[in-house]
């Protein structure tokens, strides 16, 4: 079965272009490559009125330094909100730079400081390493935060794919420590549970295009270090395994109606509301998983549009 005929007549022209190949150990370097040869150079999208650089910050205890890019206006002003960014790439792959030009886009039009977190990639680092990464950004951000012009009470944190699933468990991780407030999370399809791996009664209609059931098996395989589904996945890897989500911060959950995510992120959207947390959700009709890479089609700009305006109503929320 096919679910070509579902998808939006402005994506076709992206999913045409894909590679067919699958996922897996011995294809990861070659896509590794490939998705750093994506990157563009700054000068590209750079805009006068946002400087960038990069930086290393503490680690966790025993870990290495974390690099973070980092994203701020360059007009003087009050202290600003934040934003701290997760890259996607289902935990194996993908880079910061990667969302550049949509991280200096947020920080001007959104008047924030975005901080993109480079984070280590399984399989050579597995849970909870990358979202420890995540932690020790946040703690650095929470840290610099006069140094850099941050109001600590209007920190946001999110991320696309497996970003989105390592900002909805670092917004556990911080919940659970009470050491460093989060006032919002933007999760972009998130990759919240390894269970979707090994459900009885699969969605037929999803997971055909971008991320397949074989590469979620790969992603999760490799984030936790054994075989996804067991009883013994922690919430801080697969945030859709805890057992109770209040007191998290609100958030926006978004992800396309073909997309292999939709089930997982549909019930903890769910979860969410009935634990107490303010929650919009939206699913996109025609959109599989990533789809935003259809730069111009209606859907995306609609999609992107719609997300930044629920950063930029959870940032401008009053100082308590």
């Amino acid at each position: 079965m096919t679910t070509r005929s579902l998808v939006d007549p402005e994506l076709v022209e992206m999913i045409n272009a894909l590679p067919v190949a699958e996922l897996d150990a011995l294809s990861l370097p070659a896509t590794r490559a490939a998705m750093a040869g994506m990157v563009m150079p700054v000068e590209t999208y750079a805009r006068e009125a946002i400087t960038s650089e990069r930086r290393l910050v503490p680690g966790a205890d025993g870990a290495p330094d974390v690099e973070v890019l980092i994203y701020r206006p360059r007009a003087q002003a009050k202290l600003r909100p934040a934003y701290l960014h997760i890259h996607g790439g289902g935990y194996v792959t993908g880079l910061a730079a990667l969302n550049g030009p949509s991280n200096v886009r947020i920080a001007e039009e959104l008047d924030c400081v975005v901080v993109s977190v480079e984070y280590r990639l399984a399989p050579e680092t597995t849970a909870p390493g990358a979202v420890e990464d995540c932690y020790a950004a946040l703690r650095w951000l929470h840290a610099a935060a006069d140094e850099i012009g941050v109001d600590r009470a209007r920190i946001a944190i999110g991320g696309e794919s497996a970003g989105g699933g390592l900002a909805a468990a670092l917004a556990l991780l911080a919940r659970d420590r009470a050491e460093l407030p989060i006032c919002f999370q933007l999760l972009i399809y998130p990759m919240l549970d390894d269970r979707t791996v090994s459900a009885e009664d699969p969605n037929p209609w999803t997971g055909q295009f971008v991320w397949t059931p074989s590469a979620n098996r790969f992603g999760w395989k490799s984030l936790l270090g054994h075989e996804p589904g067991t009883a013994d996945v922690s919430p801080y890897a697969a945030a859709a395994r805890a057992s109770d989500l209040s007191g998290l911060p609100p958030a926006y959950i978004c992800v396309g109606a073909l997309d292999l995510f939709v089930d997982e992120d549909i019930a903890y959207a769910k979860r969410l509301l009935r634990a107490g947390v303010p929650t919009e959700f939206h699913i996109f009709p025609g959109a599989y998983h990533a789809f935003e890479m259809a730069v111009d089609a209606t859907v995306t700009v609609g999609a992107q549009r719609e997300r930044r305006a629920a950063l930029a109503r959870a940032l401008r929320a009053i100082r308590q």
